[in-house]
């Protein structure tokens, strides 16, 4: 079993709330036998970049079958929603338009939770391929707010900020007790630089576009907090997971130059792995680019990876910062 993770930044444009090679450990720990990073210039995009990224993963790994999460579990509506020309990015504002698709809209009625637009964006990515789909419907709400045994990642960051139980949430929760980050602890850089860079600058990071540095610039003028800012930048043309993704590009100095001239993904990088996933290594180091020590990572998605470790730890005490630097250069776990 293998899967495929985001590393120090994620999806919904945020830090990872516990590093990386923590959550590749309890992954192996839970079940899997490798663990694969998504590389960042995927994992901080919406939906349909996030999921071509992951589905390239598991081809380059062979993969036969594809497994992830939906909302309303109905495996046949997604595949009906996949199979039009629509882009999963603006589904939910398309279908809020009164845009639908019979048995997909009477479903859905005219919304659709995040892991759906995912599903579906998985579901276009393997459309003529041998990889078939694995439903999982998740059980309560995305942005539930509500500590119990299924909490939401939501709920859980809620309740580390107000100290609250964790118990029986996550395997994770010893670790998180001792530090964890948030988007919050980068409000004074993010803020410096908005106002201190002209937005000329801006305009050339990755994502930047429509007049967005602007918006986040008079945002930034007036709001001395992270909550504040986010709350005023927000809008319905701006939501606030553009604006989180956009800016921890600014902060990476991510150009849009940059990503273009990207190589192709073909290298897996291991985060962590058991003795299968060694075997597994071991029978296809022939014929599969695998990234075990981060040297072996091609070069210009390695240079966003350091970037993006270096940001990541800044926020945390000295050794721990210290440590994470360097697991980040040493490489994959091996997990007994």
């Amino acid at each position: 079993m293998i899967g495929v993770m985001s590393g120090t930044f994620v999806q919904r444009g945020e830090p990872a709330i516990i590093d990386k090679w923590k959550r590749a450990e309890a992954a192996i720990r839970g079940g899997l036998d490798i663990v694969f990073e998504l590389p960042l210039p995927y994992a901080i995009q919406s939906a349909s970049a996030f999921a071509h990224g992951g589905v390239q993963a598991l081809k380059l790994a062979g993969c036969d079958f594809i497994s992830f999460g939906s909302e309303c579990g109905n495996l046949e509506n997604l595949k009906e929603i996949a199979e039009t020309s629509i882009n999963p990015d603006h589904l939910k504002e398309m279908m809020k338009d009164g845009l639908s698709y019979p048995k997909a809209y009477s479903l859905l009625t005219s919304s659709m939770a995040p892991n759906d637009i995912l599903a579906v964006s998985y579901l276009k990515e393997i459309a003529n391929t041998a990889m078939k789909p694995v439903l999982i419907e998740r059980i309560g709400s995305y942005h539930d707010e509500t500590i119990h045994e299924l909490a939401s990642a939501t709920a859980i960051r809620k309740a580390l900020v107000n100290q609250e139980s964790l118990q029986n949430t996550t395997p994770m929760e010893s670790q998180l007790k001792k530090w964890h980050v948030t988007m919050d602890q980068f409000y004074p850089y993010i803020r410096t630089s908005l106002l201190m860079t002209p937005s000329s600058v801006p305009s050339s990071y990755f994502m930047f576009s429509e007049g967005i540095e602007n918006h986040l610039i008079h945002a930034a003028q007036n709001c001395s907090s992270w909550d504040a800012f986010l709350l005023q930048a927000t809008t319905y043309r701006y939501t606030s997971s553009r604006i989180r993704r956009c800016l921890v590009a600014m902060m990476l100095q991510i150009t849009k130059q940059q990503i273009a001239s990207l190589p192709e993904m073909n290298t897996l990088r291991v985060l962590a792995f058991n003795d299968n996933g060694r075997q597994w290594m071991h029978d296809h180091k022939k014929d599969i680019p695998i990234a075990s020590r981060f040297s072996s990572v091609p070069k210009p998605w390695r240079d966003i990876e350091m970037k993006a470790a270096y940001l990541y730890a800044s926020v945390l005490p000295e050794e721990i910062r210290n440590q994470l630097i360097k697991d980040e250069i040493t490489g994959a776990r091996y997990i007994r």
